[in-house]
């Protein structure tokens, strides 16, 4: 872990060793929130996962939606999930708009919250994530490249969501 401090406050260099050995402590012996994740995702109604998630999803992909480069995923399923038990979601494509459904993908796309952070954030080449591993395709590979793809095709910034 390597912690960088302002210059102003030279004498706090001596306690980031600390601070890192802290936080490593605190990531084994603080129980993982998986499980609490898990259980809220369970008890979340669909409705209101659509209502989360689709309007976004849908605004920040209009342009590519509208020019037709969805089409090829028409009612297919694409389920993305975080590794450690986290709580995945379940993609489609049906009649213009991407749509979260309820149970499995045809493939499903895993990997660290990380992993998905620097993807989504443009931060990190595509193709780089799947050959470290850090993101893997299970199921349909040719669907689960297919988006990757396309993804990567397309000039979006999650920074118009907000």
């Amino acid at each position: 872990m390597n912690l960088t401090l302002p210059r102003s406050l030279p004498g706090l260099a001596l306690y980031a060793p600390l601070a890192g050995q802290a936080i490593a402590l605190f990531k084994e012996t603080l129980p993982s929130p998986s499980p609490l994740l898990e259980s809220l995702d369970r008890r979340v109604p669909m409705a209101v996962k659509q209502l989360l998630v689709e309007p976004p999803l849908n605004r920040l992909f209009a342009g590519a939606i509208a020019e037709g480069d969805f089409d090829e995923f028409e009612g297919r399923r694409i389920r993305l999930e975080a590794t450690g038990g986290q709580p995945g979601l379940t993609l489609g494509f049906w009649a213009g708009r991407l749509r979260v459904l309820d149970g499995p993908g045809e493939a499903t796309i895993r990997g660290s919250v990380r992993a998905f952070k620097s993807l989504a954030q443009r931060r990190q080449d595509p193709d780089q994530l799947f050959f470290q591993r850090r993101l893997t395709i299970e199921g349909d590979t040719e669907l689960g490249l297919g988006l990757k793809n396309l993804l990567d095709s397309l000039d979006w910034d999650l920074r118009a969501l907000v």
